[in-house]
């Protein structure tokens, strides 16, 4: 179960890598990437499809990143966690945020033991900067003894 202290470790950690930012205006990883970049977070897009999105600098995979991201966020499908974890760890990044339902066994099996803090279960946009919508679903999850301690 994440911790409220695994959450503000992986905060303070920036700049961090977006994996999974998509091209696409209508999907999730475009969303979340404009909203936390928006909200000011020094966040740098992660996709081997794209050369910039929302005038940043995208890179094509996890070890073209530069050596002071100490962070990443994962959006990419289930099947693509594992890899994009393992690439991180040879990278050297040691924290790491796994957007809901991009989680999945194999990428759990990946950071098991490896020293890595890491976050599972969670919505980023929940805990960096929460809009209203965001803060009220927080407020829900204390209610009800979701979220995290």
């Amino acid at each position: 179960m994440t911790t409220l202290r695994q959450i503000e470790e992986f905060l303070g950690s920036g700049p961090i890598a977006m994996a999974g930012v998509s091209r696409n205006p209508k999907k999730f990883g475009y969303a979340a990437f404009k909203e936390l970049k928006a909200k000011g977070m020094n966040v740098i897009p992660v996709n081997p499809h794209a050369e910039e999105i929302l005038g940043e600098k995208v890179y094509p995979d996890i070890k073209s990143l530069p050596g002071n991201v100490h962070g990443l966020i994962i959006m990419t499908s289930k099947d693509q966690t594992a890899g994009v974890i393992r690439e991180a760890k040879e990278k050297g990044i040691k924290q790491i945020w796994i957007q809901q339902m991009a989680d999945s066994k194999d990428a759990l099996n990946e950071l098991e033991g490896s020293g890595v803090n890491f976050i599972t279960k969670e919505c980023i946009l929940m805990h960096y900067k929460p809009n209203s919508i965001h803060k009220f679903h927080a407020a829900l999850n204390k209610l009800f003894r979701r979220f995290p301690r």
